[in-house]
């Protein structure tokens, strides 16, 4: 797969999460929006706050590396490294849209643990920010995405080529995006 082929992919899987969060949920109330379905699961906008701090992490990351880099001879052929294959890969629902693997979300990224991270506008917030992911990656064709490396959330040491580090974002928003369809879809969601 070429850089390209990859952007695009990610670029059109982004496109069809957020036309489908947006038709599911920009219509709802506020009592909606903070419904949980059980004490220690995540309201929707517990959700939207959670991917908006990793947004705030990888977009600043991403928009960095693609300014600065050296590489900017595009991307010919794409080969994910064997530990960032193993990150995007745990991340990724599997056929049925199911999570595999489920893993706890640190402190300073979990809602629940950390309120302030809720701003009272996280749905739209979220919206913005896949926005601009579909910008980043559009920008991300004019440099090589194998060879440039970003930084990940989890350590200041490790960094993953950008084409894995964008697999694993992706992959992580739609991971959520399954999970807020999860409880709009729960039986006891409030009609309005």
């Amino acid at each position: 797969m070429t850089g390209e082929e990859l952007i695009n992919d990610l670029k059109k899987l982004t496109s069809e999460n957020l036309a489908l969060i947006e038709k599911k949920i920009k219509h709802l109330s506020e009592e909606q929006l903070i419904w949980k379905p059980a004490a220690e699961s995540w309201s929707l906008n517990e959700i939207f706050a959670h991917l908006n701090v990793y947004a705030r992490f990888y977009h600043n990351a991403f928009k960095s590396k693609i300014e600065n880099t050296k590489y900017r001879k595009p991307t010919q052929s794409f080969t994910s490294s064997p530990l960032g294959k193993a990150a995007w890969k745990s991340m990724k629902l599997g056929n049925a849209k199911n999570v595999k693997r489920k893993f706890r979300a640190l402190g300073s990224y979990n809602p629940s643990t950390t309120p302030s991270l809720l701003t009272g506008n996280d749905f739209n917030l979220f919206l913005e920010s896949q926005n601009e992911l579909l910008e980043i990656l559009e920008n991300a064709k004019a440099i090589n995405i194998r060879k440039a490396k970003a930084p990940i959330s989890l350590s200041k040491i490790i960094k993953f080529k950008m084409g894995d580090a964008f697999y694993f974002v992706v992959y992580h928003n739609e991971r959520h995006i399954q999970q807020a369809l999860n409880v709009i879809n729960n039986s006891k969601f409030p009609k309005k």
